[in-house]
């Protein structure tokens, strides 16, 4: 009975496929964050795209959890499978955060430090976009993977630095002007972009287990 049951079930999802569309909603926001950022299309425009994009990716992660509950083999343990699925969403999680904080203090105008790290954003995803597709072979592709995922650990540490250099920056400014809601406001839209950077490094984490029991 067990047998046949078995044999109703498919042998291997394709997961790949699904964490290979998981990153193109990443590479998506992560364009319009940076657009934003750089002043290139309005706040608006920018957090409606965020927003859709994490509406598809969250389709996407529950077609994954969908389609580990109903698969006989998967390529890769089924909890390494849903946590690198899950540490991909939170990218995307942080950029909408990110985004609604911006747009409920009306943010218009990004400071250097802020458009660095949109931009690193936009390279960290691009990054993820190019080793996700290396696990179909994963133990040919382990030496690169570790390279890629050591890349996004060192955007990581950068982003650390231009969050600090931003906030001293505003502290200054207005410990002289006075105006406190404007650091505030600062503090606030810093906060979420190092969110995404901790994220990004988690992705790193969990490609680099990947690596590690299958290479």
């Amino acid at each position: 009975m067990f047998a046949w049951f078995q044999r109703l079930l498919p042998r291997s999802g394709d997961f790949f496929s699904l964490f290979e569309r998981h990153a193109a909603t990443i590479v998506a926001a992560a364009e319009a964050l940076d657009a934003m950022a750089k002043g290139e299309i309005a706040p608006d425009i920018a957090v409606a795209t965020i927003r859709d994009r994490e509406h598809d990716a969250d389709d996407v992660v529950r077609e994954t959890i969908q389609t580990v509950r109903k698969t006989f083999l998967t390529p890769f343990d089924r909890g390494a499978i849903t946590s690198l699925i899950g540490a991909m969403d939170d990218v995307i999680d942080e950029m909408q955060s990110a985004a609604s904080a911006i747009e409920l203090y009306e943010v218009s105008i990004f400071d250097a430090q802020m458009q660095e790290i949109a931009a690193i954003t936009l390279q960290a995803s691009g990054i993820i976009a190019e080793a996700l597709p290396l696990l179909r072979d994963i133990e040919r592709n382990g030496s690169r993977l570790h390279e890629l995922t050591g890349r996004l650990v060192s955007l990581e540490g950068k982003v650390d630095l231009l969050h600090d250099a931003g906030m001293k920056a505003h502290f200054q400014k207005a410990r002289g002007d006075g105006n406190l809601i404007e650091f505030i406001v600062a503090r606030e839209v810093f906060k979420h972009l190092e969110r995404i950077a901790d994220a990004f490094e988690d992705v790193a984490d969990e490609i680099d287990s990947l690596v590690i029991d299958h290479s």
